[in-house]
């Protein structure tokens, strides 16, 4: 496939702006300081394609004018941390054509990264002062078929805020108002520091404070930093999906008379299989990392719309033997417990831990910087897991018919990264990214389905 940009441009607000310097909480500039790709895929819309470019760019405008925020830049200032600098300098958006028909890409799931479709920023060579938090790039293919290739700062928002934007902006595009505003004020995670209040109780989950394990022997992660790794999608079916948790339900007593969910219970079916194809020693121990929306976990819970991050890294421990020898409803309960420590209580001490930090760049993932340097690796002994299942990004319609297919943007993974996805196969079938080392991606295909089918 060979893509041919014709035209990038910088899309501002139509109308003034509030301009000033935006705080940041503690749970925006933890973590991924770079962009999430997303990549959306659209039949060819009933309007001529000149059409369709200038509607896109004209709703993009008035979208952007209560979406203010994302049409500024980064600031560093002190003691590592960053705030948002409302300047209406524009998003990137870049137009472009593609010479294969979209038929030319199977199932999608087939060809799951798409590199060229995506927006990109040389990160090392770019201030972020300069990076635009939001790039799109509309590719149309030879069929008439279109993509939509959607880059946004992880620093200005978490996935529920950046979709919050695209269904607005999709809305505006067919000629609907807004729907909902988003709530801009970060205070309600109390940005800005000095610190108001010292935690001093356990923090051991916080993921901040907790390394994951590196392999019994040595000394850094550094060398499974360098192993060579890949990325496969793998299907399960509704079928397959009952099987599992019908094995992690089995014979295992809920005090809260809740079965395990699809989340917690594929979570832990990865969990134990990594550790079975890592041939691990059984005191060899292992962390899962898991991320949390805390919107609805807080008392109050946070406002409707709260536009920012308003996620908290976990960390549920274990060792190898103890996971391989367990059912897989133990292993499940790991996971749910561990989740369900997030109260207004644990989201404060987090933030009060981070407000305490002298520096708070060494708790962010920067692209830019070597890989000894970079931030917690859940590679090898460990799995980090992000789930898309909650998150409102179907059905995005701009007004020529919703998306034949969406998923991740571009493979930017790392050994352990692991991705829930909705299948296309049944309501409740799943699609799973995972990307591992070469040497034990074969295995953990092998083992992750027998595993579902043995009693």
């Amino acid at each position: 496939m060979r893509v041919i940009t014709t035209l990038s441009s910088m899309i501002k607000p139509g109308e003034p702006t509030w301009s000033g310097r935006l705080a940041l909480s503690e749970l925006d500039q933890t973590g991924m300081t770079t962009h999430v790709p997303t990549i959306y895929f659209y039949t060819k819309p009933s309007e001529n394609w000149h059409t369709v470019l200038q509607t896109l760019k004209a709703s993009l405008t008035t979208t952007l004018v209560q979406f203010y925020p994302l049409a500024g830049r980064l600031s560093s200032i002190a003691r590592g941390r960053l705030e948002l600098n409302c300047n209406a300098n524009g998003v990137c958006f870049t137009e472009a054509y593609a010479d294969v028909k979209l038929v030319d890409l199977g199932d999608f799931f087939q060809y799951p990264f798409f590199d060229q479709l995506m927006p990109s920023v040389d990160y090392r060579n770019t201030p972020i002062e300069d990076t635009p938090l939001l790039l799109l790039q509309v590719t149309r293919f030879l069929c008439g078929g279109w993509s939509l290739g959607f880059f946004i700062s992880h620093v200005a928002v978490d996935g529920q805020s950046a979709l919050h934007f695209l269904s607005e902006w999709a809305r505006v595009c067919r000629g609907e108002p807004l729907g909902y505003p988003p709530y801009l004020d970060r205070k309600v995670l109390r940005a800005g520091y000095p610190p108001t209040v010292t935690f001093n109780g356990n923090i051991e989950q916080h993921a901040q404070c907790s390394p994951p394990p590196i392999l019994i022997g040595q000394s850094s992660n550094e060398n499974e930093r360098r192993q060579e790794t890949t990325v496969t999608m793998l299907k399960l079916t509704e079928t397959l999906v009952e099987k599992l948790l019908n094995k992690a339900n089995k014979n295992h007593k809920l005090e809260s008379g809740r079965r395990f969910t699809r989340y917690e219970a594929v979570t832990a079916h990865a969990w134990r299989t990594a550790c079975k194809i890592r041939n691990l020693e059984p005191d060899q121990k292992t962390s899962i990392g898991i991320c949390i929306d805390v919107r609805r976990r807080m008392n109050p819970p946070l406002p409707e719309k709260y536009f920012g991050n308003a996620i908290v890294d976990l960390i549920a421990t274990g060792t190898s033997g103890e996971l391989v020898s367990s059912t897989l409803g133990f292993v499940s309960s790991k996971i749910r417990d561990t989740i369900n420590k997030v109260d207004t209580d644990y989201v404060n001490s987090v933030i009060d831990f981070l407000k305490n930090q002298e520096d708070l760049s060494k708790f962010q993932d920067h692209l830019q910087l070597s890989n000894n340097e970079k931030g917690p690796f859940y590679g090898n002994p460990n799995l980090g897991v992000i789930s898309w299942l909650t998150l409102p990004m179907y059905g995005i319609d701009f007004g020529w018919g919703k998306e034949l297919f969406t998923g991740p943007g571009t493979n930017d993974a790392e050994d352990g990264d692991f991705l829930i996805l909705r299948g296309v196969e049944g309501v409740r079938s799943l699609i799973v990214a995972v990307c591992l080392q070469v040497r034990h991606i074969e295995d953990f295909k092998r083992v992750f389905y027998q595993s579902i089918e043995e009693d």
